[in-house]
């Protein structure tokens, strides 16, 4: 297929953003600049870093990617109050190509009963936004919120406004997830006839899954013409998330014949991304999940078994070496040195050096004792795991489990507290979990509730290390931690004292804007 500019859809990245309003997800600035450097190795056009007047915190990780991550356009989400504006602006400034991503509601649902304004209002600060926006910043997007359950001839009006002070991208999104993909089309036909001048700009459509349409969604608005598609690795998300960037990627290009249009991703780094960013974020990715869920490719049917030992394209549609799931080359043992950890690491695409590489070279040598062959994925797992680690976080000191079907479960833990002194505590429960958990909780003199707990193996075999992610509520704050170990308890006990240490660091900073656009 001829790869025609005009027939190129543009990826716009929200992991770092909407997704990161999921519930229980608190990304620091070292996480959120992995995910990014991993989103510019992947080839998004656009990263959306975040939403910078939320908290200072929000801020300046998206300054720090604006600053070091090159390729993409580095975005920042703006309400249309100029101190919002402002913010997203300096944060976003020393970008290579720097975007302001600024927005309004055009729903009378919206604008009667969360903004509490008027129409009229509405256009005007819509006006002045963008008008604000431009003159910082040639390339600006401009989103009316919830305009799929908008009167669609105010929608145009607005759209109208917004490409006249000179907005580049206009996003048309379905906020809350209530189109169907015949409306949603119909709904951009429409507008593409009120509205000529959205010829000039790029179209891009934003959509959420509470239906479970927001990538049928997203594909009415491509074959109506939208050129942009706002998406989040995993499909992660407000409520029930956004459409998942590696099934609108794969659908596109797996049916290219079809729909005639490309995008610029490098698909082999889908499954690397998708598995970095349920590390970071604690959200496991659900085994049937389309393209990186982990039986996308595993076939249980004798009939599927039979056809595709004999030809693959009998039963997969795709090939699971596209989104990068190949057998990696890299194994090392424990004879291994740093030299060849550093560049197996560079392999991976992790730059480790110094101090950080001393850490990674200690756990790699632990882990090298344990298992006689550390594979890509182990160490994937082993930097992701380092890079939790917080220096004023709570730390296992030691621990043990007495654990039987004749008597409760004991157990006794030792914990290293913000300020450096140690922690002890015991507990029994209805099972050697439970009893852990307790036992920290009296430990650390918080009674943090678990919610979820799930318990993964990184790889195949016996000595597989196990990854462990809890979700946990304390005082009303939710947070997820992950764990790795070859030791499922220690596991445990990583994962639910960095959802610890996350949500009592929810409690003690200012409170952040929580706000969302889609």
């Amino acid at each position: 297929m001829d790869r025609d500019e005009k027939d190129r859809v543009k990826i716009f990245d929200t992991t770092l953003r909407d997704g990161e309003q999921s519930p229980g997800i608190s990304l620091n600035k070292q996480e959120k600049l992995e995910i990014a450097h991993q989103l510019a190795r992947l080839g998004a056009d656009i990263i959306e870093a975040g939403f910078p007047i939320a908290s200072p915190g929000d801020f300046e990780a998206v300054e720090a990617i604006a600053r070091e991550v090159h390729g993409p356009v580095i975005c920042g989400l703006a309400r249309t109050g100029f101190q919002d504006i402002d913010a997203a602006w300096n944060a976003v400034k020393d970008s290579e190509r720097p975007r302001i991503h600024t927005f309004i509601s055009t729903s009378d649902i919206h604008i009667e009963h969360q903004l509490q304004t008027t129409r009229e209002d509405v256009k005007g600060q819509a006006r002045a936004a963008v008008a604000h926006s431009k003159q910082y910043c040639d390339d600006v997007e401009f989103s009316p919120m919830d305009a799929t359950r908008a009167d669609l001839e105010f929608t145009a009006e607005v759209l109208q406004i917004a490409i006249d002070e000179g907005a580049t991208t206009i996003n048309v999104p379905d906020t809350v997830g209530y189109s169907m993909p015949e409306e949603y089309a119909e709904m951009w036909r429409e507008l593409y006839r009120l509205v000529p001048d959205l010829a000039k700009v790029v179209t891009s459509v934003h959509c959420h899954d509470d239906l479970g349409l927001a990538v049928a969604n997203s594909f009415a608005g491509v074959q109506a013409g939208a050129r942009q598609v706002e998406c989040a690795v995993n499909g992660i998300g407000e409520r029930a998330g956004n459409a998942s960037l590696e099934e609108i990627v794969m659908l596109l290009h797996t049916r290219k014949a079809s729909v005639g249009v490309w995008t610029s991703v490098n698909t082999r780094e889908i499954a690397r991304t998708s598995r970095l960013v349920s590390r970071l974020t604690g959200y496991p990715v659900q085994p049937n999940k389309a393209i990186v869920g982990r039986n996308a490719f595993a076939h249980e049917s004798g009939i599927h078994q039979d056809g595709v030992l004999k030809e693959r394209t009998t039963y997969e549609i795709m090939d699971a070496t596209t989104i990068g799931l190949e057998t990696n080359s890299i194994v090392l043992g424990k004879h291994s040195g740093r030299h060849a950890l550093r560049k197996a690491l560079e392999e991976l695409g992790f730059a480790v050096d110094g101090a950080a590489l001393n850490a990674a070279f200690k756990r790699f040598k632990d882990l090298a004792d344990k298992k006689k062959h550390v594979t890509a994925l182990d160490l994937e797992a082993l930097v992701s795991d380092e890079m939790k680690q917080a220096p004023a976080a709570y730390a296992i000191e030691s621990f043990e489990v007495e654990a039987s079907n004749v008597r409760a479960p004991l157990a006794k833990v030792r914990v290293r507290l913000p300020d450096g002194s140690t922690g002890t505590g015991s507990f029994t429960g209805d099972g050697p979990v439970d009893a852990f958990f307790s036992a920290i909780n009296a430990a650390t003199g918080h009674d943090a509730r678990l919610r979820e707990f799930h318990v993964s193996a990184v790889t195949g075999g016996r000595d597989a290390l196990g990854e462990v992610t809890v979700l946990l509520e304390l005082d009303g704050h939710t947070a997820s931690g992950v764990g790795v170990s070859t030791d499922i308890l220690e596991a445990s006990g990583k994962a639910y004292l960095r959802a610890l240490s996350t949500a009592l660091a929810a409690e003690q900073a200012p409170e952040a804007e929580h706000v969302y656009v889609a």
